[in-house]
Parts: C-alpha cells; sequence; structure tokens
C-alpha cells in the first residue's frame, strides 16, 4: 500500500465527501479517511436537504460539479420548492431522501472516483513541520504523507452526548468520538470552543395513526437539484405528516425540564438559535399553546419516522410521556431516543477565504468543525477546501466565490469575516444580492468557473451551453415578437387580465403577474411551435426564461450595486498595514483588524465593529 498523498481528506460526511471527490476529480491523489465505511455521507439528523438558502447552495455545489445534488436526487422521496408565493429569489428546493440509500449512493460515488481511495481508521495526530501540515498518524499506527490535509469532523471532536442525565462519549448515538486532534491543535495556538446540537427521536411507523395527521404530499413537476439531464429522482415519491404538540405535551415537557441538560447546568456549550430543542420552545415561547410537527419517513422500506421540531435531550421516559399526548403518536414505540451532543469546533476566523487555516499552511478545515450546522453548509465548504487543497498541491490561482457570486460565498466569509457565536445556518437574509443568487440560474453562475479550474465535466459544461443558447434564443423571440389585440384579448379576458388597446411584444405581456410563457403558448401558436423546438429540459429553461423577463429591471439594478462595491473587494491589504500602530482607528478596530487580518477593504468593512470611518482611515494609510 502507498502511503504518500496529494491531498488526505478526514472525514467522510458531507463536507469530507465533497471534499475527497472534488480533489480527486481534478487530478490529486486522494485519500479520505473514515471510522466506518459503511457510514459514508450519512445523515446524522433529519433525512432531508436543502430547504430556505440551503437548497441555493446544493445547487450551487451541483453546478461547479459536487455530487450532493446527484445524490439527493437518486435518494429522494419526496421534492417540494419551498416559497413559491414569494418572489423568485426565495425559492428553495428541498428533498426529502432515502437515508440508506443516500448512504449508498456516495459510497458508490467516492468509491467509483479515480484518484480516490479509502481509509477505514481514526486519526490521532497531524504530522506538521516547519508551520506546514506534511501528515498524520492514524490510531492504527499508520502515518501517511500529504501535501495537503481537509480535516472535516463533524460533531466527533470529543463528542459527548446527553440523554437527560445519561451522558456518553460519542460522536454520534454508538459511533466513538475522536480525541487528540483538538488538543494538538490547541497547543498550536489555534482558538477552540464547544458548541451543541441535537436530533429527536425515532418513531415506528405501524404505530403513529396518520387517520389523525394531515398528510403533506410532494411536487411531482419537473424540479429536482441536479442540472445534468441524467439525474433524475427515480424512487417512490412519500407523503410527510403534520400534527401539533398540545397544551398536555408541554405540562410533561415541564415536568422533566429540571432534568434536561440544557437547563440544569449539564450543557454549557452553543446551541442552535433557529433550530431549538422542544424544551427551549417551551421555555421560550411559554405563551403559545402549540407548536407544528412534521413527521418525515426514513425511507421506502423502513418504518422508521423523524419528528422534526422535537429535538430533545430530555430523560427517555420524559420523551415518552410527552410524545404519546399527540395527536396520531398515543401508542407511538421508539427506535431511539432524542439526545444532545456536544462537540469541539475551531473559531473559523482562523482561517483564509480558501478555507486554509492561517496558523498552518496546507492544512484546510470545513464543515461543523467551523461552528456551522446543516449538510449543506458542510457541502459546500467541503467543495471549497478540496477545490484548494488540490492547487495548492500543484499550482495555480486559489479559488473563492464573492457574496455577489453564490451564497457558498457569503457562508464562508461570513464565517471567515465575523466568526460565530452560535450554530451558524444560512438564511436568504443572509445575502445583499439574493436576486443575483437564485436557485434556478446556479449552473449560469458557476458551471463555468467549475469547468475552467477542471471540475465541471465536459458533459455538463455543454449542457450549460445548450440551455443558454435555447434560453437566450426563446427571450430573443419573446421580446422581438408583436401581438395584435384581436389574436389575444379574449384570452385576456378569461385570465382577468386587462385588454390591449394597441399591439405590443409578447414580452410586455409576460411581464403581467397574471400570465406566463407556458400559459401564452395556449393562446399564440408562434410562441407554442417555437417552445416545440426546445430539444430538453423545456419547463426548466420556461421558467428561468419567465423569472429573468418579469425582473430583468431588479436584476440590472442589483448587479450595478454589486459592480460597485466590488472595487472595495478588489483593494487587497492583507499584510500592509500595522493595525496596532495605526492610533487614529478606534481600540477595537485595532483588535478586530489585527485579528481577522482581512483580505481586502471589502472584507474589513463587514467585520463587526468596523464603522465606516474606520474603513476611510485604512483608504488613507493605502493613498500615503
Amino acid at each position: 500500500m502507498d502511503f504518500k498523498y496529494d491531498v488526505i481528506v478526514i472525514g467522510a460526511g458531507h463536507a469530507g465527501c465533497e471534499a475527497a471527490t472534488a480533489a480527486a476529480n481534478m487530478g490529486s491523489k486522494t485519500l479520505l479517511i473514515t471510522m466506518d465505511m459503511n457510514k459514508i455521507g450519512q445523515m446524522s439528523c433529519n433525512p432531508a436537504v436543502g430547504g430556505i438558502a440551503k437548497g441555493q447552495i446544493v445547487r450551487e455545489i451541483d453546478a461547479l460539479g459536487g455530487h450532493m445534488g446527484i445524490v439527493t436526487d437518486r435518494s429522494a422521496i419526496q421534492f417540494r420548492m419551498l416559497n413559491r408565493s414569494k418572489g423568485p429569489a426565495m425559492w428553495s428546493p428541498r428533498s426529502q431522501s432515502d437515508r440508506h440509500e443516500f448512504i449508498q449512493q456516495w459510497i458508490k460515488t467516492v468509491s467509483n472516483t479515480n484518484n480516490l481511495n479509502i481509509w477505514q481508521d481514526t486519526v490521532k495526530e497531524l504530522v506538521i513541520e516547519n508551520g506546514m501540515v506534511v501528515g498524520l498518524k492514524s490510531a492504527l499506527g499508520v502515518t501517511f504523507k500529504a501535501k495537503s490535509v481537509v480535516l472535516t469532523a463533524g460533531t466527533f471532536l470529543s463528542g459527548l452526548l446527553h440523554i437527560g442525565k445519561n451522558q456518553q462519549v460519542g460522536g454520534r448515538i454508538s459511533e466513538p468520538a475522536s480525541f487528540g486532534l483538538t488538543e494538538q491543535l490547541q497547543s498550536i495556538g489555534f482558538s477552540t470552543d464547544r458548541m451543541k446540537t441535537g436530533t429527536p427521536c425515532r418513531i415506528d411507523g405501524r404505530s403513529i395513526d396518520f387517520s389523525k395527521l394531515v398528510e403533506q404530499e410532494g411536487e411531482n413537476d419537473f424540479h429536482k437539484f441536479s442540472f445534468l439531464e441524467e439525474s433524475k429522482r427515480e424512487l417512490k415519491q412519500m407523503s410527510c405528516w403534520i400534527t401539533n404538540t398540545n397544551e398536555k405535551t408541554h405540562d410533561e415537557i415541564r415536568k422533566g425540564i429540571e432534568f434536561s441538560p440544557l437547563f440544569n447546568g449539564q450543557i454549557q456549550s452553543i446551541g442552535p438559535r433557529y433550530c431549538p430543542s422542544i424544551e427551549t420552545k417551551i421555555v421560550t415561547f411559554a405563551d403559545k399553546l402549540s407548536h407544528q410537527l412534521f413527521l418525515e419517513p426514513e425511507g421506502v422500506d423502513s418504518q422508521e419516522f423523524y419528528i422534526n421540531g422535537f429535538s430533545s435531550s430530555l430523560p427517555l421516559q420524559t420523551q415518552i410521556n410527552a410524545i404519546q399526548t399527540i395527536v396520531g403518536l398515543e401508542n407511538a414505540q421508539l427506535y431511539r431516543p432524542g439526545y444532545a451532543i456536544e462537540y469541539d469546533f475551531f473559531d473559523p476566523t482562523q482561517l483564509k477565504h480558501t478555507l486554509e487555516t492561517k496558523r498552518i499552511k496546507n492544512l484546510f478545515f470545513a464543515g461543523q468543525i467551523n461552528g456551522t450546522t446543516g449538510y449543506e453548509e458542510a457541502g459546500g465548504q467541503g467543495l471549497i477546501a478540496g477545490i484548494n487543497a488540490h492547487i495548492n498541491c500543484h499550482g495555480g490561482n486559489e479559488f473563492t466565490l464573492g457574496r455577489n457570486e453564490a451564497y457558498i460565498g457569503v457562508l464562508i466569509d461570513d464565517l471567515v469575516t465575523k466568526g460565530v457565536d452560535e450554530p451558524y445556518r444560512m438564511f436568504t437574509s443572509r445575502a445583499e444580492y439574493r436576486l443575483l443568487l437564485r436557485q434556478d440560474d446556479a449552473d449560469m453562475r458557476l458551471t463555468e468557473k467549475g469547468y475552467a479550474i477542471g471540475l465541471a465535466t465536459k458533459n455538463r459544461f455543454d449542457q450549460l451551453q445548450d440551455k443558454k443558447n435555447v434560453q437566450e434564443k426563446l427571450t430573443n423571440f419573446i421580446k422581438n415578437t408583436s401581438i395584435k389585440p384581436n389574436d389575444i384579448n379574449n384570452f385576456l379576458v378569461s385570465r382577468n387580465s386587462s385588454e390591449l388597446k394597441h399591439g405590443c411584444k409578447l414580452s410586455d405581456l409576460v411581464l403581467r403577474p397574471q400570465l406566463g410563457i407556458a400559459d401564452l403558448a395556449k393562446a399564440v401558436p408562434a410562441l407554442l411551435a417555437e417552445i416545440d423546438t426546445i430539444p430538453s429540459k423545456t419547463e426548466e429553461i420556461i421558467e428561468a426564461t419567465e423569472v429573468l423577463l418579469k425582473y430583468e429591471g431588479y436584476i440590472i439594478r442589483e448587479k450595478l450595486i454589486a459592480e460597485k462595491l466590488q472595487r472595495l473587494e478588489n483593494i487587497n491589504i492583507r499584510g500592509r498595514i500595522d493595525y496596532a500602530s495605526v492610533q487614529s482607528l478606534s481600540t477595537e478596530a485595532r483588535q478586530k483588524l489585527a485579528k481577522i487580518d482581512p483580505e481586502t477593504i471589502g472584507q474589513a468593512s463587514r467585520i463587526p465593529g468596523i464603522s465606516p470611518s474606520d474603513v476611510n482611515i485604512i483608504l488613507v494609510l493605502l493613498g500615503r
């Protein structure tokens, strides 16, 4: 066996899988180290991918040449486009996955990726020489050499599980924790802290009375995650189910609050604000009489159900008592209880935008180790870390994404600029340019970038070019085709839209909120004929074209704003200023600028506590 590699990735979760396949597909000899080869890509919490802003990240991963979108489509058992009642900047894809099939698809992917080997083991120590990582040592006593190392340890670093007073060491339930790396990195000078997350119990579907629940079906239209034509949803599609807690549920939870690790001092670490435990909800929102819950199937051939909204670390009996007060769950049988888990993470301000650490060269961090939460945030980081780990081995310009280019760019810039004081979760509200970062145009934004660095395939690039050509042709047709009142007025009246008094272009009608391209094609034979010439992805192209036409003015304005602010991103300042000696800066500004050492003026301006006057002082210093 060869023990020398270009890139070694530690951990085979969502960050690790994307990092390893990215580095290998770009040409690096890569090793993926995991504790258990049967749990590659494990969905530790709910069996779902995507959601508000998270779905955009997955589409960006796919557009660049990553795999999460493909794996999700192949394991999908329900798909929904969230926020369809709002504008397209808010539309967010979400998919329920068959948990077992999701793992199997990732195993197939990593096992059949050229240049990628897998080793089942635990890493105990990094080998660092002259401020540079050069390899690692495993629990089995093997020393591997590497030019770059990507650490994606998830919740496994010093992981500790809580179920009431019961505590177990582990990275997930029934899985061992990892020790040694945190202590080593702390001794080198890395800043670390503890975070907390949790998961609900799992219920046997045979004990659920579905007749009392509200069914939530999925959408069986053309939408999916991957832009690749050959990626499809092929599994049986299943429903989720809705129920609610009630006052009896809350009373049972209150009886056990004194035994909750979150409230009796047993857990001291930082928990997620936007995905709180059920006991936190009862305390924080004491006036609410009920909380909505979603019962999500774990797979086509499984009876296991996930209770979305009921994350808990209460004692087992308290969990059972509370759950059995809920409509439809009166006879619920548990497969396993919910639990909280504490784990080590590293302050992400210690990273560059490439996700390489500032302190140790060629060492990259990605995923929950950086203080994030969610499969999607982890996958996006893993992809960027894997790309740059490869570049560090073979040369080339570092690969980063701007805040105006991708949600992944927003995510990483937030982490390395602002740090985290709670598990970071992506929202559309975090992006200044969310109209530019829609889920429908991720391929238009990013596939050419992925192809240029050797990650996106020629097939993916060619599919994009075909789509662009067809979409441009359809757009031009709609903008240049005229319509007369006599040819359309009867149709407009039937759609409660005002009649035309004069002829106009088809694009003017598309701008009306009641009308869409597919709708107009029913009344305009020439438009229907044009649509019939589209060889593939017809519905996808129609939707994307319609969005561009309806929101063209807003999109142009947002691009102009982004371009103006981009000038600050092009002014590099790292290493050019001794902030501690600049007395005209406030004490807070000097301390924060010295700690973060921002790469550009733009990044400096986003550091919490840095005022516009501080930015002006830096610009004056650069002028001198």
